[in-house]
């Protein structure tokens, strides 16, 4: 296998699979990314098992080939070398040797037969919509991911798509995160799998802010993204995802609408006396008024009131702060609605007006 590009072929693919390299392997081909040469261009591919990242790269190959080089030995290599400089890449056995001006390096390859892929998979659904539509659906969702939680099916990202909607759900147990967006969703019937956060993570890196459109194809136990050049293949996880509806409470007999941003500036500021382990802040309703108070176990102590539309008489709640902050956060109008039911009931958090995300939060005890 031999080659010739400019420095920027062959880093950028490198700098979009690199991702799925994990730099503690069991097994030495795993931290190796595979290179696929072709006539007119190079594939670049990685992997740890769970997600599959390749890219494309368009180039001339005098002498196509296969072979695995280490994958973050090659980033640094080419990181290093200048801008616009062409490199060479010749591989003879188990040695690849890469030539740029007066450089030289000699990398240790290992046979691209025992790399593996996920190439031929079967795929039946279909999702179409623009990359910035999806990371922003992800961008409010994803943050109320469980973390290594033993129910195993709450550590990643619920995808459910009906014909022509889709939607993103997470939750920890404690909190929840909704969103729903009419897309080009190709299903006969609804279909609900659940990614895993490493395969949700490398999709909020690889998606851009833009109209530029992408798709999701949807296996029995694998997705794939296809974006350009670049497709990502994530394995799903093998469980039984809660029953959200059940969850997002339905009728309230309090709500109060707020300014956003006052009230989740309100919320920060009173929260700065809080420490990892007392994330507890207790707001208190009065008609027109919010009251947000917390207090460590030094007895330092931060009070802020915020003005606020509400007349459901006085009640008082205790909430996680930081569940608070990433709801507020998450929406986009101006203002916010609040429901309660009672201080043992959760709350829902959405936007007062239009079609945004919904978010449950549990309720703490005080």
């Amino acid at each position: 296998m031999k080659l010739e590009a400019k420095r920027e072929q062959l880093l950028k693919p490198l700098q979009h699979v690199i991702g799925a390299v994990e730099r503690r392997q069991t097994l030495p081909i795993l931290t190796n990314v595979l290179l696929t040469a072709q006539e007119q261009n190079l594939i670049l591919t990685a992997t740890d098992l769970e997600v599959e990242l390749s890219a494309r790269a368009e180039l001339s190959v005098e002498t196509p080939g296969e072979t695995t080089l280490p994958a973050r030995r090659l980033h640094d290599i080419l990181r290093a070398l200048p801008e616009d400089a062409t490199v060479v890449l010749n591989v003879e056995g188990d040695k690849a040797t890469m030539r740029c001006g007066r450089s030289r390096f000699t990398l240790v390859a290992l046979p691209a037969a025992d790399f593996p892929t996920l190439e031929d998979l079967p795929f039946e659904g279909d999702i179409r919509l623009s990359q910035g539509a999806l990371r922003g659906m992800i961008e409010r969702t994803h943050f109320a991911m469980a973390q290594q939680d033993v129910r195993y099916y709450l550590n990643g990202l619920l995808l459910e798509a009906a014909p022509g909607i889709l939607r993103l759900v997470a939750t920890d147990g404690h909190r929840l995160a909704f969103q729903e967006l009419k897309a080009a969703v190709d299903v006969v019937e609804v279909r609900q799998i659940i990614v895993p956060r490493k395969g949700v993570l490398e999709l909020l890196r690889l998606l851009a802010d833009s109209d530029a459109e992408v798709a999701l194809k949807l296996g029995v136990n694998h997705i794939r993204l296809v974006l350009g050049e670049i497709r990502l293949t994530s394995k799903l996880i093998d469980g039984k995802f809660p029953d959200y509806q059940r969850v997002i409470p339905r009728e309230s007999s309090r709500v109060v609408i707020a300014d956003r941003m006052a009230l989740r500036s309100a919320l920060a500021r009173t929260g700065i006396v809080l420490n990892d382990k007392t994330q507890g802040i207790r707001l208190q309703l009065e008609d027109w008024v919010l009251r947000a108070q917390a207090q460590n176990p030094n007895q330092e102590e931060a009070e802020e009131e915020v003005e606020i539309n509400y007349n459901g008489g006085p009640m008082e709640i205790g909430f996680n702060v930081t569940y608070l902050l990433d709801a507020l956060g998450a929406l986009n109008g101006e203002l916010a609605k609040l429901s309660f039911s009672d201080a043992a009931s959760s709350c829902l958090i959405e936007e007062a007006e239009g079609e945004g995300g919904r978010h449950v939060i549990m309720p703490m005890r005080l």
